[in-house]
C-alpha cells in the first residue's frame, strides 16, 4: 500500500478501513467445489485444516468418495481396494444438509481422503482426514461421479460452510456446489470508490505547491 503511505489523512484511513481493503485476509481453510464437467460431476478439494480447536475422536475406514446430501455428508477420496484409515475430528458447526439426495458413491478419485459428516446434535460435524495429518498442511483430492448431474445426485447449488475455532485458529470447510456467485458490478464500483477517493486525497496532499513569482 505504498501508494497511499505519504499524505494519508484520518479520513483516508477511515475510508480504506471502511472499504474492507485494509483488513487482514481471512484464513482460506479447505474447499470442495462440485461442478458439472461434460457428462460427469467432479468434486475437487484443496486447502488446509487447522486442528487446534478440533477434538480427536478416533478413526474410521474410508475406501471411496461419496455424497449423502440429505445427511450433510461428503467425502473426496482416491478409489482403492484397501480402505484408507481416517482420523476423525469433532468441533465444526454448520448446515445439516446440502440437498435431498441419498447416498451416491464416486466412480473414481485421486489424492487425499477428506470428508465431513454431520452428527447429533444436528449442528455439529466430524471432519475425516488422512491418518497422521499434520495441522496446516496442504490437502488436494478429487472424486468423479460418472454420467451424473446435480439433479440426479440430489444436491442444491450454493455455498455451504462449516466453521470452528476462534481468532488465529478460526478455520472452515466449505462446499461450493456450482460456480461461485460473482459480485454485482454496482457492488464492485462501491468498493472501489473509497480507494479512489483515498488516492485523490493523497495526490492533493503530495502535489508540490505552486511557485511564487
Amino acid at each position: 500500500m505504498a501508494f497511499v503511505k505519504q499524505g494519508m489523512t484520518a479520513l483516508g484511513a477511515a475510508l480504506l478501513l471502511g472499504s474492507g481493503l485494509a483488513a487482514a485476509p481471512a484464513q482460506a481453510g479447505y474447499t470442495v467445489t462440485l461442478l458439472q464437467q461434460g457428462t460427469n460431476v467432479v468434486a475437487t478439494g484443496s486447502g488446509t485444516i487447522n486442528l487446534t480447536d478440533l477434538t480427536d475422536v478416533g478413526a474410521a475406514a474410508s475406501n471411496s468418495g461419496f455424497l449423502s446430501p440429505n445427511l450433510g455428508r461428503i467425502s473426496t477420496a482416491p478409489t482403492t481396494t484397501f480402505p484408507d484409515l481416517l482420523s476423525l475430528y469433532d468441533g465444526a458447526t454448520g448446515p445439516t444438509s446440502f440437498g435431498s439426495g441419498g447416498l451416491t458413491t464416486a466412480n473414481s478419485g485421486t489424492g487425499d481422503a477428506v470428508g465431513l459428516q454431520v452428527i447429533e446434535p444436528p449442528t455439529e460435524a466430524i471432519i475425516g482426514l488422512p491418518e497422521g495429518y499434520v495441522s496446516g498442511h496442504a490437502l488436494s483430492d478429487t472424486s468423479t461421479y460418472d454420467n451424473m448431474n446435480f439433479s440426479m445426485l440430489g444436491v442444491t447449488p450454493g455455498t455451504y460452510t462449516w466453521t470452528w475455532g476462534t481468532g488465529a485458529n478460526a478455520d472452515s470447510f466449505t462446499l461450493q456446489i456450482g460456480p461461485a456467485a460473482v459480485p454485482e458490478p454496482s457492488t464492485i464500483a462501491l468498493l472501489a470508490l473509497p480507494l479512489g477517493l483515498v488516492m485523490w486525497l493523497t495526490a492533493r496532499r503530495t502535489r508540490p505547491a505552486p511557485g511564487i513569482g
